[in-house]
């Protein structure tokens, strides 16, 4: 029997439709049964390329005995971080406070009125590896609800008041002083991992925006301790395990230093603004290899994340057939099936496929050095050496289309869209490729038509026919500069003007005319936590 659920259109709602818990999705209807029935809620925040929400449904979700104690004792909603990420800002900020740390599946407690007092992120079903069990939170919680009250409201209250003072951070008017950038540039430099590019320890995330600020930095102040900061961590990104070798595009981040052993999932955003930045080096290096690496990373959206409809899916997930990766690893013998000995034997080479792999008995494809050098140490011709491995490429790419893929999420958000419009309207220019114009053009179009209101206002989210949930700061700000960026390829007047629509919308129902800057969600956005409480209303 299919719980409250089963009318969502989010991928990610819609898996959890069959669980014994009864979710409710988001909504005045799931506040006034907890109200009513005196529960507190328990909200669970996920999205559908996240490896451990999946594992925290299958050991918790899908349990009998704790979706019984959930359904008796709690109100449950479940949401999808990229169709709320309204809801997802506020609670993420309340778990960081009392945790110090967040992530997903997110998991708080909140008063029937929708103030966070307890959180986490995941907990196993029953305490191992010294974390508490799921089993025993939920008693501990309970118990505190119906025994120690007003602490926990107490509790809430507090963490309600800290919230609503870093809701709004302050705002300095004017744009960014030279001192300011050149300090941001400096401060990157400090946190850079000169052996093996990026910035930080493990885990780590590409930081695209922070490579094209110090792309930036660079072009102002020819200091090429920047570039080599950005040129080092592109190369590496490039050529770890973390870029899909056969079929382009970015995971989502790499678990380890070297760039190695990604997270396997792939999310829009992180290609459209990889792209855009790989595009960028080209133009400032002169590199052909950057320019490849946004060439494959454009296909792979265009070949496997678009709708036939024009728009650009949200993500593809990590897992397939219940395990994370198996879609994208490979072992010796399998590539001996496929290519041929010979063939097989100079690939693994080049890409570090061994008996013992490198990620749970198969490997990761990735280039340990560069192609250059695997032609000097056999012996061969570079380009030669390139051509072999490009065809051995395409035959396994071919190969691995016929394997159980990856579950996508379908979903077109506007957001995550206008940032793919404009790193395929820049790469179309830059690299010369009239269709990835076409495909921008083409996606433009349907938000343009299909996620706008009559009054012309747009919506965030559209699947299979339904477009839905006011549009947020976001959504018409990355638009907008997606449409620039169009009318820039393309000098079709329609597309600045619809941007300078967007700008006037902006301004009406998100700018700030007190303090300045703008808020999230439009002026009239419901309130997010519930009636009796202000604390985020357009924040």
């Amino acid at each position: 029997m299919p719980n409250r659920l089963a009318n969502e259109t989010s991928p990610y709602l819609l898996t959890h439709a069959h669980n014994p818990v009864d979710w409710h999705p988001w909504g005045d209807e799931a506040l006034a049964v907890a109200a009513q029935e005196d529960k507190p809620i328990f909200l669970s925040i996920g999205y559908s390329a996240c490896h451990w929400c999946h594992v925290m449904e299958r050991e918790s979700f899908e349990n009998p005995a704790i979706a019984a104690v959930l359904n008796a004792h709690f109100v449950p909603i479940k949401v999808d971080r990229e169709e709320r990420p309204d809801l997802d800002q506020i609670y993420m900020n309340a778990v960081q406070i009392m945790t110090g740390r967040g992530g997903w599946p997110m998991s708080v407690f909140l008063t029937p009125d929708g103030r966070p007092f307890y959180g986490g992120t995941y907990w196993p079903p029953a305490a191992r590896h010294g974390m508490p069990g799921f089993d025993q939170v939920l008693a501990a919680v309970a118990e505190a609800w119906r025994d120690r009250r007003p602490q926990a409201l107490e509790q809430a209250g507090d963490l309600t008041d800290h919230l609503r003072h870093v809701a709004v951070p302050p705002v300095t008017p004017g744009m960014p002083s030279e001192r300011q950038l050149t300090g941001a540039a400096a401060a990157l430099g400090r946190a850079f991992d000169s052996e093996h590019g990026g910035f930080g320890r493990a885990p780590k995330f590409p930081h695209p925006i922070d490579l094209e600020l110090l792309l930036h930095v660079w072009h102002r102040t020819r200091n090429d301790e920047l570039l080599k900061i950005v040129t080092l961590s592109l190369d590496r990104m490039a050529a770890g395990g973390m870029y899909d070798q056969l079929g382009g595009g970015f995971h989502r981040y790499s678990v380890d230093e070297r760039w190695l052993v990604p997270h396997f999932e792939k999310m829009l955003y992180d290609n459209a603004l990889l792209a855009r930045t790989y595009v960028a080096a080209s133009l400032a290096t002169g590199r052909a290899a950057y320019a490849q690496i946004a060439r494959e990373t454009c296909d792979y959206v265009l070949r496997e994340m678009t709708d036939p409809a024009g728009g650009f899916y949200s993500t593809q997930d990590a897992d397939s057939e219940g395990e994370e990766g198996k879609f994208f690893v490979w072992t010796p013998a399998e590539l001996a099936e496929i290519l041929g000995d010979e063939a097989a034997r100079t690939f693994s080479a080049v890409y570090d496929v061994t008996e013992a792999g490198n990620f749970e008995g198969a490997s990761i494809l990735h280039l340990a050095e560069p192609i250059e050098t695997w032609a000097e140490r056999l012996g061969r011709p570079a380009s030669e050496l390139r051509t072999e491995l490009a065809a051995s490429r395409q035959k396994l790419l071919s190969a691995r289309l016929r394997r159980v893929p990856p579950a996508r999420d379908d979903k077109v958000l506007v957001s995550w869209n206008g940032l793919m419009i404009e790193a395929l309207a820049t790469a179309a220019v830059a690299l010369d490729e009239p269709r990835y114009l076409a495909a921008a053009c083409r996606a433009a179009d349907f938000l343009l038509t299909t996620m706008r209101q009559s009054d012309g206002r747009l919506l965030h989210s559209w699947r299979a026919g339904q477009a839905k949930l006011a549009a947020y700061l976001d959504d018409y700000a990355g638009l907008a500069a997606a449409l620039a960026a169009l009318y820039q390829g393309s000098f079709d007047e329609r597309y600045i003007d619809a941007a300078c629509d967007l700008a006037d919308a902006m301004l009406a129902r998100f700018r700030d005319a007190k303090d300045g800057g703008f808020f999230y969600t439009a002026d009239d956005h419901p309130p997010l936590i519930a009636r009796t409480h202000d604390l985020y209303d357009n924040a």
